[in-house]
């Protein structure tokens, strides 16, 4: 077979195998788009206007994001605005004053009330300058005309409020119900200072709607990504708009390096953690003994010793101990009379009661083993063999 009709062959077998399975997936598989929502990275996670900055940077405008507000740092002009996220009873005496002096030279000073739930006595100095008392007024929505959305309610976590400007600042403008305001603008000399219930739809936090698909277009219903949201943010920043810097106080402050390394380190250090505590529990020293302790005796030594006594007696063993006491004087012996103790049979009989002055009849008595169920004749024994052993 010629090379070019093996190659033919070839082609042709891959072509009856992969024109079927194209096909088969084809069939059975269909295209999907998913719209997955990631969380925010960088400086959207912890600042709340970034959103509000980057669009407001897309449209021309100078903008400066501060986490707290420090004036030292914060050189404000006439005709520049400060959105001040930060809560407002947090804002000193000395800077109330300059942000007041600011202020009627032309500035724009965008506030609101403390957040529901803050133990705070009183309004702070900045609401008490202006006359805004907030303190015991109710948290409920308020109504706002939307053409596309007419049941569209803004509002409705922010503490309301009720404005009595001191002389020198007018109120210009209010919405709310009656007495109890969402937003009061306020003018102080050339400028503007604009007091708000909340700042939630100006924030650029998208939530999903659960009520509709993710990749649908109105999948997020607050923050900047609601039209109406951008609408009434453009309301309340058309003061200044376009004359001077938007300073941006987000009121927050970016993740510790403590808390990055616990919370975006973990796969480095629980390893380590893990390691270390296992490389000290092979170095700590032990308490105490691997081996079981021994059991403790129940009995002493002479219950032991008797016990073995009347085991021997009760079986008929009675030389045994007889033998025994025997050895132990006789050991006395060798160290008391040598000459006694290395004689035998009848002469060592009359050496011992010569030493003792006993008897040669008590004397072979007692070295002559007993019979083996003679108990009295052993107790005889030995009584006067440990007799003997006492007067060496």
């Amino acid at each position: 077979m010629s090379v070019r009709l093996r190659w033919l062959v070839i082609v042709l077998g891959l072509l009856v195998i992969c024109v079927p399975l194209a096909i088969l997936f084809l069939r059975t598989h269909e295209r999907v788009t998913h719209t997955e929502h990631l969380p925010p990275q960088g400086e959207a996670s912890y600042n709340a206007l970034y959103v509000l900055g980057q669009a407001l940077r897309a449209d021309g405008i100078t903008v400066q994001s501060r986490p707290r507000l420090d004036l030292t740092r914060m050189p404000l002009e006439p005709g520049d605005t400060v959105v001040l996220l930060q809560d407002s009873g947090e804002v000193p005496a000395p800077a109330v004053t300059e942000l007041m002096a600011w202020v009627a030279k032309g500035g724009h000073l965008i506030v609101r009330t403390p957040p529901i739930g803050k133990d705070s006595a009183g309004n702070g100095p900045l609401l008490d300058a202006l006359g805004v008392d907030s303190d015991g007024y109710e948290s409920y929505c308020q109504r706002f005309h939307v053409r596309d959305d007419p049941q569209h309610v803004e509002f409705c976590n922010g503490r309301r409020f009720s404005a009595e400007p001191p002389a020198g600042v007018t109120l210009e403008r209010g919405w709310g119900d009656d007495y109890d305001l969402v937003f009061a603008r306020l003018r102080h000399g050339q400028g503007r200072i604009d007091v708000l219930a909340d700042m939630a739809f100006m924030q650029g936090k998208g939530r999903p709607n659960p009520t509709v698909p993710p990749n649908a277009a109105n999948a997020f219903v607050d923050g900047l990504h609601d039209k109406a949201h951008r609408d009434l943010t453009r309301y309340v920043l058309a003061p200044n708009y376009g004359k001077g810097t938007m300073w941006l106080v987000y009121a927050s402050r970016p993740p510790s390096l403590w808390n990055r390394v616990f919370y975006l380190g973990w796969p480095v250090w629980a390893p380590l953690l893990l390691a270390l505590l296992g490389w000290l529990w092979q170095r700590a020293q032990r308490l105490g003994s691997e081996l079981p302790s021994p059991a403790a005796e129940r009995r002493s030594l002479l219950e032991h010793i008797r016990a073995s006594g009347e085991h021997l007696l009760r079986f008929g063993k009675a030389p045994l101990l007889h033998d025994a006491v025997r050895r132990a004087f006789l050991a006395r012996l060798r160290r008391r009379s040598p000459t006694a103790a290395a004689l035998t049979g009848e002469a060592q009989v009359q050496a011992i009661a010569a030493v003792l002055q006993w008897s040669h009849e008590r004397v072979r008595t007692a070295l002559t083993p007993p019979a083996s169920h003679d108990v009295a004749g052993l107790r005889d024994r030995i009584r006067l063999l440990i007799q003997m052993r006492n007067l060496l």
